[in-house]
């Protein structure tokens, strides 16, 4: 696996180990719903990238590589769409291919069952891009195997999604003045009590005041005016 590092919400990066050549990325626990929206877009381009290379299967039991625990096999629901990965029954982390990663940020989308009937008719049987088993659409909406969904890769479900990943990380990198004031101020209220109480006394209003003034200026730093 290669490690790559991407934007963390709140703050710093995540490092996410991936195999291309498994099409596969491990996650520690809870990385996937850390990842900033613009390193959700990082991915879906690394991602989209490899273009149609056939993957090589996962093995038939993989293995965390904190504890060497055997992973589960997973179901999940996220949104309207139904996924699956691997994850470590100690809770260290979980692997989802890259067509699952997909379906979990909405960029592909599970078939309805007409979709299934109607693809049918065309094509008689499909290969699990999860698993890499083959799925004969005659008898199983699903992968056999791994239980993963058929999905597709919508067009409009990527513009969709890329349109809101990018909104939001627009809105990410924006400094709201009003609530970067507010939240100081909260901070000092919380944090200086006791100063607080004594400038409604007389007593120290004049450093209380210089308090103010330093918590305005750091607000005005933070908004970057030339």
């Amino acid at each position: 696996m290669r490690l790559e590092t991407y934007d963390r919400k709140m703050d710093g990066h995540v490092d996410l180990d991936v195999c291309y050549a498994c099409e596969a990325i491990w996650f520690d626990a809870f990385e996937s719903a850390q990842l900033t929206p613009g390193a959700v877009m990082k991915v879906f381009e690394a991602i989209h990238a490899r273009g149609d290379v056939q993957p090589r299967p996962l093995a038939d039991v993989c293995r965390c590589p904190a504890c060497r625990a055997a992973l589960k096999l997973t179901h999940d629901v996220q949104r309207t769409n139904r996924i699956t990965y691997y994850r470590c029954p100690e809770g260290h982390g979980r692997l989802s291919t890259f067509n699952q990663f997909l379906l979990e940020k909405n960029f592909i989308r599970s078939l309805t069952l007409g979709e299934v009937e109607r693809l049918k008719a065309v094509v008689k049987q499909v290969r699990c891009t999860s698993c890499g088993g083959a799925v004969n659409l005659e008898r199983d909406p699903v992968c056999p195997y791994c239980r993963a969904p058929i999905a597709i890769l919508d067009a409009d479900a990527v513009k969709r999604t890329l349109t809101e990943l990018s909104a939001g990380e627009t809105r990410r990198r924006t400094v709201d003045p009003h609530a970067a004031i507010d939240a100081l101020l909260a901070g000092q209220r919380a944090g200086g009590g006791e100063r607080r109480s004594r400038s409604v006394f007389g007593d120290g209003a004049s450093a209380w005041n210089t308090d103010v003034v330093d918590l305005l200026a750091e607000a005005l730093g933070l908004l970057n005016f030339d």
